[in-house]
């Protein structure tokens, strides 16, 4: 009996310690879409602007963060109980977002939503407006200078017509991306050839076509969970067709890092760090309903001279790289 007495006090010692552990505490959620560096440098960059500004996990706020892994069925639940149990919760990414947004409709609640690595969130009506949005959500968009992106092509190819865009199908962001980019290409005078993959296994054979068929100058990729998540994949097609001299603009410098050439992009741990100096706002009380969803600060231009010179064999302008804030080798 003092045994079984004695371990029904250690129970309700250590759930005592618990709950007091948890009481006080501001509950922040975070819902990460899926695992890639981009979105995990999105959220290592929130959490770090809290801790900067004096607001730790377990020490004044309680942190909890879910992966789906980009299964919808397990992010609907994710939701609802992120949603169920935390004052403020962060959605990384546009699917992560809209099931957020959903789950907070659904359960009558007015938590405060901060959104990051979304490009268009009214088109995705996440919000009215980005300025003035009177609403309990707001956040950074991920949307880089796509006309600049474009640019880089008559940089490293004067001579260019065609550019291939490749983009995942069921994601919205990138279609937007590359509608844009599409446009944008028209503009200088380069026929752009668009084509769409809905698993990775569509890649190979979309990739080879459009170099060794259509004979592309330069292929875009945009801010691509898929194509981010497998661009190690997308870089070795690239080197066993080197001998096309096709360079890969990129969105993004984790893309260039990891093979791809270049890219006038964004870090998405400074779009983090952006997203978590507003929650450190709204912590300090300001009225998320003033804060304006932001487009991203800081932007760098990303070349990856392994990829382009050894790898692909062009002529870099010196003028180009005395112009990069980030050269990879």
């Amino acid at each position: 009996m003092k045994k079984i007495f004695l371990g029904l006090l250690i129970m309700i010692s250590a759930i005592t310690l618990t709950c007091c552990k948890s009481d006080g505490l501001i509950k922040i959620g975070i819902l990460q879409y899926v695992s890639h560096e981009d979105l995990d440098d999105a959220r290592i960059g929130f959490i770090k602007a809290l801790e900067e500004n004096g607001f730790r996990d377990n020490v004044n706020i309680k942190l909890t963060v879910l992966n789906p892994q980009a299964d919808n069925n397990v992010m609907q639940l994710q939701a609802k109980n992120l949603v169920r149990s935390n004052d403020i919760i962060l959605a990384i990414a546009t699917p992560a977002a809209l099931a957020i947004v959903n789950e907070v409709k659904e359960q009558g609640k007015n938590t405060k939503v901060l959104f990051t690595a979304v490009t268009d969130p009214v088109d995705a009506k996440l919000v009215k407006s980005l300025e003035n949005h009177g609403s309990n959500i707001t956040g950074t968009s991920d949307l880089t200078p796509i006309d600049r992106q474009i640019e880089l092509v008559k940089e490293l190819k004067p001579e260019a017509k065609k550019i291939g865009i490749i983009y995942t199908a069921s994601e919205t962001n990138s279609k937007a991306q590359a509608d844009i980019a599409s446009n944008e290409a028209q503009k200088l005078g380069l026929s752009a050839i668009t084509k769409t993959i809905s698993t990775i296994g569509d890649l190979a054979p979309i990739f080879n076509s459009l170099v060794v068929n259509d004979k592309v100058d330069a292929i875009y990729i945009p801010s691509d969970n898929l194509l981010s998540s497998n661009i190690g994949q997308l870089n070795e097609l690239n080197i066993a067709k080197a001998s096309y001299q096709v360079p890969i603009i990129a969105s993004t410098t984790f893309q260039v890092r990891e093979g791809a050439g270049i890219t006038l992009g964004l870090s998405y741990k400074n779009l983090g760090i952006q997203t978590g100096l507003m929650a450190v706002d709204i912590l300090n009380g300001k009225d998320i309903k003033e804060i304006d969803v932001e487009m991203i600060e800081k932007l760098e231009l990303a070349i990856n001279k392994t990829s382009l010179i050894e790898i692909l064999k062009l002529e870099i302008d010196a003028l180009l790289l005395d112009r990069a804030d980030i050269i990879f080798e």
